[in-house]
């Protein structure tokens, strides 16, 4: 049996507060013990998309597991994925359509790839 994973982190409001710890967090080097309970958050590994070095994506899974009842593309207690920069926390069937998006994106980027190597006589 997996032993339950816990966390203690400083709050500003309640002190030190230890809550349950996903095991995809990647844990909480960054933690600020100003930080509001209702601000904690667990969050995975980043997956970053870049291109020429240059941040284009970048998206993981997060929690907040004492946030208060909000808009859920701003997060909340239900693990979802925030994808920046679009500001928002996708569930699983958004996150499944921004891939779709990304997708049609990429073929229509080929295309103009495409088009430009004609422009130019065949030369890419």
């Amino acid at each position: 049996m997996t032993e339950l994973r816990t966390v203690t982190l400083a709050t500003a409001d309640h002190g030190d507060v230890t809550l349950p710890e996903p095991s995809w967090c990647a844990g909480h080097a960054h933690h600020d013990p100003q930080t509001l309970l209702v601000d904690l958050i667990h969050a995975g590994p980043t997956v970053d998309l870049d291109h020429s070095g240059a941040p284009l994506f970048t998206a993981e899974l997060v929690q907040s597991p004492y946030a208060e009842p909000s808009d859920p593309r701003l997060g909340g207690r239900t693990p979802g994925v925030s994808v920046h920069p679009l500001g928002q926390t996708l569930d699983s069937t958004s996150l499944y359509c921004l891939a779709a998006d990304l997708d049609r994106y990429a073929d229509q980027l080929r295309d103009l790839a495409d088009q430009l190597a004609t422009a130019l006589g065949g030369e890419s």
